[in-house]
């Protein structure tokens, strides 16, 4: 019987959750400093096409671009209208004009959101790479809690032999008061 896509979702992620716990565990076990072993992994070189995306991104989604846009676009209309208006270059409803512009949307859209994914997977990678050092540190936590626990039970233990050796001296300090 195939697997439910609900199902094989639940599997990939509990793999996951899993490699992050054994991560976890072979840190604590090798005494590893995961946080240096997460930084060296992530810084990852980018690719020509993820940096050119980030560049349209950043520039396209910007102030500058759409001040720098719209000086060249009411310019264009301005000399279309007024003085090519006799030559019919591109006639009042600027159809040439509004294809420019689609085509630009066209192209502009697709490599902002591809900018945007890539983020959206730096922004994963740092969420599961949170997760890591939480588990590690709530771990650790768990094990020096342990350790207090096991600390404060021994110390009990010498104060209660104390108290018993206190007790056996008072017994006898009585008994040599009576007499």
């Amino acid at each position: 019987m195939p697997q439910k896509p609900a199902d094989r979702f639940m599997s990939q992620e509990a793999k996951k959750i899993n490699k992050m716990n054994q991560l976890v565990a072979d840190a604590i076990k090798n005494n590893e400093n995961i946080t240096q072993t997460l930084l060296e992994a992530s810084a990852g070189k980018l690719t020509l096409g993820q940096r050119m995306a980030d560049g349209v991104a950043s520039f396209g989604g910007s102030w500058r671009f759409i001040i720098i846009f719209g000086v060249i676009l009411l310019l264009r209309i301005l000399t279309n209208a007024m003085f090519l208006a006799n030559r019919w270059w591109d006639p009042y409803p600027f159809i040439l004009l509004n294809l420019v512009l689609s085509c630009l949307a066209a192209i502009q859209a697709p490599i902002i959101m591809m900018s945007q994914n890539r983020k959206e997977e730096i922004d994963r990678k740092r969420a599961e790479d949170d997760y890591i050092i939480n588990l590690k540190a709530e771990t650790q936590i768990r094990n020096m809690d342990e350790k207090i626990n096991i600390l404060v039970i021994e110390q009990m233990k010498k104060m209660f032999k104390l108290q018993e050796g206190q007790l056996e001296l008072l017994e006898e300090i009585k008994k040599i008061v009576k007499k």
